[in-house]
């Protein structure tokens, strides 16, 4: 168990190391570039002075991640590390979810990328448009879900306190719109500096326990690099940011967080571990469907709702903070289920 520890330790600092800097020498070039961040007109009027922040910041942690999990998996399929015999310690099994998760962020990141890139080329805050995104997207998740379906890995679902539930071929068509709706509510969840990182560095240190809970050795240090890689970000990203992770980050965080939650076997662990996400994204439904409702009135103040609360007068850092807090005491809940309900 103490090589447990060290090997998690390990993916962690290093995945900080090259997330960090990295960013010593991204930021500059994004600079020289000029891949700056246009800022919304009916946005908060504070933010202006945001104008021309870099953005594509998150190809830190893309390659942070990407490299210090391949490394770390290709090593622990190698060596055959077992500790306990069980459903989730099938390290071929578990090896194949780390991989396609993986590609599925990457896959999510990609189209980011592409997005952001029509954002600075256009010098405007639009890039592709939604259509376009959802049909990149669901073909993303359909690959992901194929691959998986291809190696045999079924259509059962774990459910904490209820057991092995077999959803059928319903399981592909769900988890097909559980994906897409993650990946844009972690993508609308980017808005105020630190936020989207500090919150999934909470839920990756949460799988990082779940995983270890479940003795999935790869997995916990695929969650480890995951936290590790989004807290070196922070330090370039935390208030006032320095640079902005973009469609490019947000987007691979996604698909990122999607890949823990499938990987463990319990893709329901999203609806607690991603609390502030899907808020994020429901306050944004909410707000679209009132004011077409009342032909104009609005729910809050602006939409997502860290706008609203900024309107309300909190500042970036009482937001990040409180809201990581929530996703905090959610993980801890999760990581209960977990315990006592598998």
């Amino acid at each position: 168990m103490i090589l447990y520890g060290i090997w998690t330790f390990c993916a962690a600092v290093l995945a900080f190391a090259i997330s960090a800097i990295t960013g010593k020498f991204l930021i500059p070039f994004l600079r020289k570039l000029h891949f700056g961040q246009t800022i919304l007109e009916d946005g908060p009027s504070w933010h202006k002075s945001k104008q021309g922040t870099p953005i594509m910041g998150g190809i830190m942690f893309i390659l942070a991640i990407t490299v210090v999990t391949l490394v770390s998996t290709i090593i622990y399929q190698l060596s055959g590390a077992s500790f306990i015999e069980t459903y989730f310690s099938d390290i071929s099994r578990e090896c194949l979810y780390i991989y396609a998760g993986l590609g599925l962020a990457v896959a999510n990141g990609l189209i980011g990328f592409i997005d952001d890139y029509t954002k600075v080329v256009k010098k405007r805050n639009l890039g592709l448009t939604a259509i376009q995104k959802l049909v990149l997207q669901f073909l993303a998740a359909g690959i992901y879900l194929a691959v998986l379906a291809l190696f045999g890995c079924g259509t059962t679902t774990i459910i904490p306190f209820v057991g092995t539930v077999d959803l059928g071929f319903f399981y592909y068509i769900l988890s097909a719109i559980v994906i897409v709706g993650i990946v844009n509510a972690v993508n609308l969840t980017d808005g105020v500096d630190g936020l989207d990182g500090s919150i999934t560095f909470f839920v990756a240190v949460s799988f990082m326990l779940i995983a270890s809970r479940l003795y999935q050795l790869g997995l916990t240090a695929f969650s480890a690099a995951v936290a590790g890689a989004c807290l070196g970000f922070l330090v370039w990203n935390f208030h006032p940011a320095k640079v902005f992770m973009g469609d490019t980050g947000s987007l691979f965080l996604g698909g990122i967080v999607c890949a823990l939650a499938f990987a463990t076997g319990m893709p329901i662990l999203l609806l607690p571990m991603g609390i502030v996400y899907l808020c994020e994204m429901f306050s944004v439904i909410l707000q679209v469907g009132y004011f077409k409702l009342t032909h104009g009135k609005r729910l809050f103040k602006m939409s997502p709702i860290h706008h609203h609360f900024e309107m309300c007068g909190w500042s970036e850092v009482k937001i990040v903070a409180v809201f990581s807090l929530v996703t905090a005491l959610f993980g801890v809940g999760s990581f209960l289920l977990v315990m006592f309900g598998t």
